[in-house]
């Protein structure tokens, strides 16, 4: 079926072309959505007239977009799941789940911005691109743990922790790491008062040197 494209559509074109796409594909999505209309000469004479101001509302659209998706762009959502020992989650997260994560967050978008292909079905950091407009997309991160704690400790590392296994060993080389910085920061700061008692006498020994000076200028005959 000939279409004519009443926006941009991935993989298809841009406003205003005229393509060629399976009849389903237009019946149950294009045409119902109003991104296309039929080829026909009706349709094509009057989306010539109104091409102008079609791409005007366009513009302001993607403009307003934009500005929203320069906020929204980076954000990082955590959805706390139960899960198996290796990492398998009991259900999964959906594109209504990320929507709804993203609202919370003080963003308005709605589940078929979301572009998951399938559910999310295991525990970690997966990124998921998110539709504001046909030529603005934008990046959230999905955080998926089975708990708060988890999911910062995912954040830090950049890994998921599919079992308890993997978090004793992520806390042992955190807890660790904490100690040798803190051994570290000791032996500089003790090596720093050992230089500064060695490099300035105190007021004591400095008042005994001035006292010998003074004597011996004394006992020297004219």
């Amino acid at each position: 079926m000939e279409i004519i494209l009443l926006e941009r559509i991935e993989k298809l074109g841009q406003m205003g072309d005229m393509v060629n796409v399976k009849p389903g594909y237009a019946r149950n999505f294009l045409l119902p959505q109003k991104k296309a209309l039929r080829a026909t000469k009706e349709n094509k004479e009057r989306f010539e007239a109104g091409r102008v101001q079609l791409e005007a509302e366009n513009l302001k659209l993607r403009d307003e977009a934009q500005a929203i998706g320069d906020k929204l762009n980076g954000l990082s959502v955590i959805l706390v799941r139960q899960a198996g020992d290796a990492g398998q989650l009991y259900g999964s997260v959906s594109a209504r789940d990320i929507a709804d994560a993203v609202i919370t967050d003080g963003f308005t978008i709605s589940r078929s911005q979301v572009v998951l292909e399938r559910p999310i079905k295991t525990i970690g950091i997966h990124p998921v691109l998110i539709t504001l407009h046909p030529e603005v997309t934008v990046t959230v991160t999905t955080n998926v743990a089975r708990s708060q704690e988890e999911a910062e400790i995912q954040t830090k590392t950049g890994k998921a922790i599919k079992s308890a296994e993997e978090l004793r060993d992520l806390e042992d080389a955190e807890a660790a790491a904490a100690l040798e910085a803190k051994a570290a920061a000791s032996l500089e700061a003790a090596a720093e008062e050992i230089f500064e008692e060695g490099a300035a006498p105190d007021a004591e020994d400095e008042a005994e040197d001035g006292a010998g000076e003074t004597a011996e200028e004394e006992k020297t005959p004219d």
